[in-house]
């Protein structure tokens, strides 16, 4: 029988199966075939095979993983592997805030980078939007037009970005209707309110969400495992229209999103904007776009056509990536 895993940890995976009935399983001989080797053998998103236990049919055995339309991963340092986070997914919703926990750009560069290498089209979504307001009324004016500035950057690039609040409900129906019938994954850093959207948006769905350390303002981990969660998007959101259904990955907070299979002289071909300019420098393809005389790419920023922001945050991942320190 076919089903869906909706999470897991180490051997142990939920699987929702074809006949509605939800099975704990375990991996048949504990290996799974995989196009390369993972930290996880799967995520959730994934579609396998199972056999039904004989005694007890509320238990089963993956003996079988079917092909997946696209992964999301990040590199685990710990385990010095890939990371699985998601499969099949339609969208990557990539949540960042203003404020509480700090904006990083270069957070959302990174997993944008990776999200066009594995060919999954990403949203930017801006919550707890209401706080990028205040700093107007807090003398943070210098503060918001930087963030707004990059906002503006994606927008530009081509990518759809969200200005909401789980608190007010700013921007809250638009995303529902985006999320509508698609299965998509949440990823964020620990604090940004991926599970405060998730409970607006189904209100039978009630997700932990957690505080912020005050001594380092940034969020503690509260969900510890991705899982796939079923959505009834709130009528409210969806002008009155009753059992409108969405499908989310929610993903554990990141504190450090490190790419994986991403070299550093490959990096520009996943700047969206970069990649017209990839391979004409006067060297080639060796170009590292960082001192070369007739670099493409340095003239580009020079003329605007590539964003000093952008360039610099490419920079800095560049140089992370080579001499390993994987700066943020």
């Amino acid at each position: 029988m076919n089903g869906t895993v909706i999470d897991g940890t180490n051997n142990t995976f939920t699987v929702e199966c074809d006949d509605e009935i939800i099975r704990a399983c375990t991996i048949k001989g504990k290996v799974i075939k995989t196009e390369k080797e993972f930290y996880n053998p799967l995520a959730p998103g994934d579609n396998v095979v199972i056999e039904i236990d004989s005694i007890n049919n509320e238990k089963g055995q993956i003996i079988a993983l079917l092909p997946r339309k696209n992964t999301f991963v990040r590199w685990n340092t710990k385990g010095r592997c890939p990371q699985l986070l998601a499969s099949n997914v339609d969208n990557l919703i990539l949540v960042t805030t203003p404020d509480e926990p700090p904006f990083r750009p270069r957070f959302t560069d990174r997993a944008l980078a990776q999200a066009e290498h594995q060919g999954i089209e990403p949203i930017i979504v801006c919550n707890k939007y209401d706080l990028a307001e205040s700093m107007q009324t807090d003398g943070r004016i210098e503060e918001f037009e930087k963030i707004e500035r990059r906002l503006t950057i994606w927008e530009d690039l081509g990518y759809k970005v969200l200005r909401m609040s789980a608190k007010t409900g700013e921007g809250m129906a638009q995303f529902a209707h985006i999320l509508e019938n698609k299965l998509c994954a949440f990823v964020g850093q620990s604090g940004v309110g991926k599970s405060s959207l998730i409970n607006v948006m189904d209100n039978t769905c009630v997700l932990k969400t957690g505080s912020l350390s005050k001594k380092y303002g940034r969020g503690n981990h509260t969900t510890t495992k991705g899982s796939l969660v079923h959505l009834t998007l709130n009528e409210s959101l969806m002008e009155g229209i009753k059992g409108c259904k969405a499908n989310i990955i929610d993903t554990p907070g990141i504190r450090l999103f490190v790419l994986d299979d991403i070299e550093a002289q490959d990096l520009a071909l996943y700047f969206k904007e970069f990649l017209p300019f990839v391979g004409k420098c006067n060297f080639g393809m060796s170009c590292s776009h960082i001192a070369e005389h007739g670099c493409r790419i340095k003239e580009a920023v020079a003329n605007g056509e590539i964003t000093e922001e952008r360039y610099d945050s490419w920079q800095r991942i560049y140089l992370g990536i080579k001499n390993g320190t994987n700066e943020d």
